[in-house]
């Protein structure tokens, strides 16, 4: 099997073939460890798949362990939602996902980048890779692209429905040790003047801070799938997030950035890409595994790419045909999509920040809808219509 990019959804599946015994090759286009551009944050079922994935321990001992997810709306209200959360850069998490892919078993090659499927009619074969010095193929029995939301793969391998992003979110490190006991949770603020779009902090070890801003529904749709960035400076909405929540303004004036802001783009809600073509399997972020609303992505990553191990590992045990395989995955995947669609419809937050102080103001006087906020953030339970049109009517009934 070949498995192109070593990022959480590569990994996870890779090493879930080595264990059990496929000979697996794991290729990246960058040497790890490496920066991934990302917000950090790591949710209930990120832990859940590090657990299955054996390196729970070695992730906990590295990250920042926070209580709460704090909930910021445009008034200043605030509601604090428990979960079992943490927060560890990704230069390190990845690093640690990938060498236990290689300690199952699989084969690591790095620098090479995908170039193009290699086909054996329709089906896929293999993969075309350059690097530095040349190119090279490889051929396998099976593909797996996980290659993250940067669309070139995608397009090469005929699996791209929309090149564009369906977000885009910039972010900076910021040491600086007088917040620490100040900001202990993982702060979500929706403003006003970051209309569309959403600012976050979150704590990580020793006195630095992850900040950054996001922007939903960034690119418009067009009919050739590119898509067109509307108007809006990543950097000026973080230089208004920093103005206009005090908590952020303090972090920046008072620190010191650590590196330069780095932007990326997004692939959500389990859209844009075709999951599947004879031979090949694409997962992760690739095929829109990200959550819109609030940007998080690395558990899901690593939950898409079991579930294409586990694909491959029954169509090697059962002989079945490469429909089939293709079936059983995509079958899979689409099981996740309703949760997918419950964080689509809460993006009408960004467009009307007003829903969130209504959310927070009810969440903080109804143990009930803390419970259901809660269990979206644990997925201890089904949140049913909490965030729909008729969920949101129900936040004006009488509290309860």
């Amino acid at each position: 099997m070949l498995v192109v990019g070593a990022g959480p959804a590569g990994s996870a599946c890779a090493q879930w073939l080595a264990r059990a015994g496929v000979d697996v090759v794991l290729v990246d286009q960058h040497v790890f460890p490496r920066d991934k551009i990302c917000g950090d944050g790591l949710i209930a079922d990120a832990h859940a798949a590090l657990r299955k994935l054996g390196v729970y321990d070695a992730v906990a001992a590295q990250a920042q362990t926070v209580r709460h997810l704090g909930c910021i709306g445009p008034r200043g209200a605030r509601v604090d939602v428990p979960g079992s959360l943490s927060v560890l850069p990704r230069r390190v998490l990845d690093d640690i996902v990938c060498r236990a892919a290689v300690a199952a078993g699989a084969r690591l090659h790095a620098p090479l980048r995908f170039d193009a499927p290699l086909f054996d009619g329709e089906r896929v074969v293999g993969a075309r890779l350059k690097s530095a010095d040349g190119t090279h193929t490889i051929r396998a029995g099976w593909v797996v692209l996980a290659t993250g939301a940067v669309p070139q793969a995608l397009i090469a391998a005929g699996l791209c429905r929309r090149r564009a992003p369906s977000a885009i979110a910039l972010r900076g490190y910021v040491k600086n040790d007088a917040m620490s006991g100040r900001i202990e949770a993982m702060e979500v603020v929706w403003h006003r003047k970051l209309r569309r779009g959403y600012g976050w902090i979150f704590p990580c070890r020793d006195g630095v801070f992850n900040i950054g801003v996001g922007l939903a529904h960034s690119h418009a749709a067009s009919d050739d799938g590119h898509g067109t960035m509307g108007h809006v400076n990543l950097r000026e909405l973080f230089k208004v997030f920093g103005e206009a929540y005090a908590p952020a303004r303090s972090l920046l004036d008072g620190g010191r950035l650590l590196g330069d802001l780095k932007g990326a783009p997004l692939r959500c809600s389990l859209a844009g890409a075709a999951y599947t073509r004879a031979g090949l399997l694409a997962t992760g972020e690739a095929i829109g595994s990200t959550y819109a609303f609030t940007g998080e992505g690395i558990g899901k990553a690593m939950e898409t790419g079991l579930l294409a191990a586990e694909a491959l590992l029954h169509a090697r045990t059962s002989g079945e045909d490469d429909a089939a395989t293709c079936s059983r995955y995509e079958t899979a995947v689409l099981a996740l999509k309703p949760r997918f669609d419950l964080y689509e419809r809460a993006n009408r937050i960004n467009d009307h920040p007003w829903l969130a102080d209504l959310l927070i103001w009810r969440a903080n006087r109804s143990p009930r809808i803390l419970k259901r906020m809660c269990g979206v953030l644990e997925e201890t339970n089904n949140p049913g219509n909490l965030l729909s049109v008729r969920g949101i009517t129900r936040l004006f009934l009488p509290i309860r």
